[in-house]
């Protein structure tokens, strides 16, 4: 089974998995599933979610996919949390199991991967040119 399949079954079933629709779930779930496969499901999906947005931000994926997710609550990263209903929490859980998707299908294509790395260095050098960071 490949990773993108284990995230689609997860996303079609993730009562399954023990995932209820909290966005906290979601994540200790990925993140420990990626540990288990020693940081290589989701290595390299902060940068491809900072290249998917343009610029650069210290923020993790976590905090990244809910400023995507839900755009329309206040706060940034986590802070969207504690303003979200259970429906809007519920679709960050949806969102981020999409996105993964989609960047695993990225990442299994070298040359993909390769660009998108090289946006990513370039977005940090034009950072760091105007004094960013």
């Amino acid at each position: 089974m490949s990773d993108e399949d284990f995230v689609q079954g997860v996303r079609v079933r993730p009562s399954l998995y023990g995932l209820g629709g909290s966005y906290k779930d979601a994540v200790m779930f990925l993140t420990g599933f990626n540990e288990a496969r020693s940081g290589g499901l989701m290595r390299g999906f902060t940068e491809w979610l900072v290249v998917r947005k343009g610029e650069c931000s210290s923020f993790g994926w976590q905090a990244l996919v809910l400023d995507e997710a839900i755009p329309n609550v206040e706060g940034l990263g986590w802070n969207k949390l504690g303003n979200s209903s259970s429906r809007e929490e519920n679709e960050a859980v949806q969102r981020l199991l999409a996105l993964l998707c989609e960047f695993l299908a990225m990442r299994d294509d070298v040359m993909a991967l390769a660009r998108m790395y090289g946006e990513y260095h370039s977005l940090h050098s034009r950072s760091e040119d105007s004094g960013g960071v």
